[in-house]
């Protein structure tokens, strides 16, 4: 059982369980908001519908609070190592909701900067992913995975 800690309210919240069933992504704005620790600050309504979870749920949360044990590790530390060198970043990724099902976006993320050109936080965004392209990502993630143990 994963739990992830809600920094802002101090509320434990108890990942699901993944369950084989998609909901599919169909477009929209889709935006979250994190500090550079990953925390998350803003979430917008389709964000909220899409991974169930409350606005009081999200914001203080970690984002990896909808991240899918089917994603690498490697996968993430690659878009960390890019956003924090100030850069944008944009992949594949397999979230899962708080009903333990799941979805596919494209995500680009780019860092937001203060006027001194720090690096402030990071803004994220979906895209609708292209299907003839998820199964090739599975695989290529199915193999980044094997490699992790």
């Amino acid at each position: 059982m994963k739990i992830v800690k809600n920094i802002r309210t101090g509320e434990e919240i108890v990942k699901p369980q993944p369950v084989n069933m998609e909901v599919l992504f169909e477009g929209g704005v889709m935006i979250s908001e994190t500090d550079t620790a990953g925390i998350i600050t803003y979430a917008n309504r389709k964000f909220r519908e899409m991974t169930g979870y409350s606005k009081d749920e999200l914001i203080g949360s970690p984002h990896n609070i909808n991240r899918h044990p089917d994603m690498p590790k490697a996968a993430f530390k690659q878009m960390w190592e890019t956003i924090k060198k100030g850069e944008m970043w944009e992949g594949y990724v397999k979230n899962m909701r708080k009903d333990g099902k799941y979805y596919w976006v494209i995500v680009w993320i780019k860092p937001k900067f203060d006027e001194n050109g720090n690096i402030v936080g990071y803004i994220a965004g979906r895209k609708v992913p292209e299907r003839n392209m998820i199964k090739k990502i599975e695989e290529k993630y199915r193999h980044m995975r094997k490699n992790e143990i």
